[in-house]
């Protein structure tokens, strides 16, 4: 059984590029949230980016990039991959499925290396 102070430590999250910088201010307190940029990371290559972010103890990738899960190997890093599928990765939309996003990403099993979140309906 995991400890309370397990299930209060803040869920840790890296906005991919391709989602809007802005949503982060969106997450509950359960959720830090960053961006690339916050971080100084846009000019990393997806490689590099995985090793920051393993080296900076982060729990998620977020992205709405659908080919991303295959062209890592998640595997040898502590990370999970969140990834949207969506029709739309404005802000505007986005923003409105926060709860959604955050509830998959808590209803998760830890044993999950790709967390795929349908906000298509």
């Amino acid at each position: 059984l995991p400890s309370t102070l397990t299930l209060l430590r803040m869920k840790i999250i890296l906005l991919d590029e391709n989602i809007p910088a802005p949503l982060k201010k969106h997450f509950s307190v359960a959720f830090e949230v960053f961006t690339v940029h916050d971080k100084g990371w846009q000019s990393k290559e997806d490689l590099e980016l995985l090793e920051a972010i393993s080296e900076a103890d982060f729990d998620f990738l977020m992205t709405a990039d659908l080919n991303l899960e295959y062209q890592l190997n998640l595997s040898k890093y502590n990370l999970r991959l969140v990834v949207l599928l969506t029709y739309d990765n404005r802000y505007q939309t986005l923003k409105l499925k926060v709860p959604v996003i955050e509830a998959a990403i808590l209803d998760s099993d830890a044993a999950e290396k790709i967390i795929r979140v349908d906000l298509r309906n």
